[in-house]
């Protein structure tokens, strides 16, 4: 039977961090879902809207090869029922989340892969705003 590996997040200012977490969490199974934040959701949460709306953030994610279904994540506090609605079978994140969804381990196994080190959206979008 197929394995189905979810993950989530904004994709703002798309990196090659995002491409190594989104390769890597398809090497876990078969088929990789990807919720993108909304930009409502983002705004919530980080307080600041993306650079980029939240059409062309998907639109970048769901060319990807290693991505098989893209969906839009409006609340993070529906997490489960986005497992239980794409039939997950493990929630991969990244490292600097660790411990924070361990309680979804009863729907699905929940791993953390390391971050790409040195390279980040927050940081990235600092230095454009610098130059």
């Amino acid at each position: 039977m197929a394995k189905t590996v979810i993950t989530f997040g904004t994709y703002d200012v798309f990196h090659y961090g995002h491409l190594m977490l989104l390769q890597r969490a398809k090497g876990c199974g078969d088929r990789l879902v990807v919720g993108v934040s909304t930009d409502a959701l983002n705004i919530s949460k980080k307080g600041r809207a993306p650079i980029f709306p939240e059409n062309e953030r998907k639109a970048i994610v769901e060319s990807l090869r290693c991505v098989d279904h893209v969906f839009d994540e409006d609340s993070l506090e529906k997490k489960a029922d986005y497992l239980r609605e794409h039939k997950a079978d493990l929630l991969v994140m990244g490292d600097d989340w660790r411990g924070r969804f361990d309680e979804l381990s009863d729907i699905c196994e929940v791993i953390y892969l390391p971050r790409t080190p040195a390279i980040s959206t927050t940081v990235t979008i600092e230095k454009i705003k610098a130059s």
